[in-house]
């Protein structure tokens, strides 16, 4: 299938280069949302941390149906990894926050980003581009944000277990294992290919954006 891409990928980056260097943009503006700089500054109550972990579900739960469905794809098979799985431990977090509480949620953004996830089924690249967006995300910044969490709602490690990723042991190694497994990935793609994959890596900090302006107009600073 030919699709116009506007990304211009350099021929002698990696497929992980290219997808940091081409999305760095679109990452920036993401992570400088007035919703996650309140989130990150403890300036949000509990009540807008919930409501962000409402809107995870849906996507971690597209995610996740998702890579079983591509678990034999030649492509999307080289990252999917079960232990990386978040749906179970969103619902023992939310469990913690709001214990017996109707968790589903009304969010044009949640609801639009798991569309998107669900339609990446068609090529595995798109599939790797929200999984590389969502689960090295988790396992780089998430990180910092666990423990300004725990540290600002005292929270002595309960309720944050989205954060938690012991079955896979040191996160560093991990890390570096996954970008070797995208580069080579993007050894076995055209510079298309490469290209419409960071389109989609792109697309998927945008829709992270609209959710986080979303929750920002719930949540004012």
């Amino acid at each position: 299938m030919t699709v116009d891409t506007a990304t211009v990928v350099a021929p002698e980056d990696t497929l992980s280069a290219a997808m940091k260097k081409g999305s760095a943009a679109e990452h920036d503006q993401a992570e400088g949302s007035s919703f996650m700089s309140d989130l990150l500054g403890g300036k949000m109550p509990a009540d807008g941390y919930v409501a962000y972990l409402r809107r995870l579900r849906p996507v971690y739960e597209a995610l996740e149906s998702t890579a079983r469905a591509l678990a034999a794809d030649p492509i999307a098979s080289k990252v999917i990894d079960p232990a990386l799985d978040r749906l179970a431990t969103i619902d023992a977090d939310l469990e913690h926050w709001a214990p017996g509480a109707d968790q589903s949620v009304d969010s044009p953004a949640a609801t639009a980003y798991a569309q998107r996830i669900l339609a990446s089924a068609e090529w595995g690249g798109s599939f790797v581009a929200h999984h590389y967006t969502r689960y090295l995300g988790d396992l780089s910044g998430g990180q910092a944000i666990g423990r300004i969490l725990d540290r600002n709602f005292e929270l002595d490690g309960a309720g944050i277990s989205f954060y938690a990723f012991d079955e896979v042991g040191k996160v560093k190694p991990y890390k570096d294992d996954y970008r070797d497994r995208l580069d080579e990935i993007g050894a076995t793609l055209s510079q298309q290919e490469r290209a419409r994959l960071v389109d989609e890596v792109k697309a998927a900090f945008n829709l992270n954006q609209a959710l986080f302006a979303e929750l920002g107009a719930l949540y004012p600073s």
